[in-house]
């Protein structure tokens, strides 16, 4: 980023408006934790079957199933999850605002003890809790953060498992659409298994660089990380698939 945008950033009225501005909410976690899930799960099932020599019929069966399946109960998961943070936070709220009718200065005390353990000391520490203490909304606000490690503000549960539940279904289908196409046009693709394999690693490998966005860190590094994640995951399916085999063909 340039110097002069960097500058304009850090100006005093940037600054001030950007920390009155309602924190926004990103959903890239849930995104990349549907997407990798769809999709090592998905590819997971593909192997296996692969593996056992069935039909594209069953690899579209099963695979469908498990992204209706298993990407409903993930994005259930996510829901039930962020929920229960928002719910801890109100009955912290509650709980704090209950405590300081009733112990106002047990509460203050508390404010003191947690700015005394950042370093202030003397008139300083102590006009700092006066500041603090005067507002119930800011010393509810101190004690949520400072005490019980919350933040303020939580991720829509709804919007939360609605992107879990899309990335695992859109990025979940990958490995499934060369036998969509070799089942619906028959002979279209050679090598369904082969040609699935190679999509699924440019879905992980994508996967992954968007992750380093979120996690800050090198997007090459994230990438083959999450690729090679994805390959172990199905590395085993397959393995299982091919143990099992002998007891498929006996079923058949």
């Amino acid at each position: 980023m340039p110097v002069d945008e960097i500058n304009a950033e850090h100006s005093p009225d940037a600054i001030r408006a950007r920390l009155q501005a309602e924190p926004s909410q990103s959903y890239l976690r849930d995104f990349i934790y549907g997407a990798i899930d769809g999709a090592v799960t998905t590819f997971a099932v593909v192997a296996s079957v692969a593996a056992t020599g069935l039909s594209s019929g069953v690899v579209i069966i099963l695979g469908v199933a498990n992204l209706l399946a298993d990407g409903f109960s993930m994005a259930a998961g996510n829901f039930l999850g962020t929920r229960a943070e928002i719910q801890s936070r109100v009955r912290a709220r509650r709980n704090e605002e209950m405590e300081i009718e009733a112990h106002p200065d047990g509460e203050r005390e508390e404010i003191r003890q947690i700015f005394l353990a950042k370093g202030l000391e003397g008139d300083v520490l102590e006009r700092v809790v006066e500041v603090i203490t005067s507002d119930k909304k800011r010393w509810i606000d101190t004690m949520i953060t400072e005490e019980h490690g919350l933040p303020l503000h939580n991720p829509s549960a709804w919007k939360a498992a609605g992107v879990t539940y899309l990335a695992f279904i859109v990025v979940g289908t990958i490995p499934l659409v060369t036998y969509l196409l070799e089942y619906v046009i028959p002979g279209t693709v050679a090598d369904p298994f082969g040609v699935a394999a190679l999509l699924t690693g440019i879905a992980f490998f994508i996967v992954g660089t968007l992750k380093s966005r979120f996690v800050g860190s090198s997007w090459v590094a994230e990438g083959f990380e999450t690729l090679s994640v994805g390959a172990l995951a199905a590395g085993i399916a397959y393995l299982i698939g091919l143990m099992l085999k002998p007891l498929v063909n006996g079923c058949v």
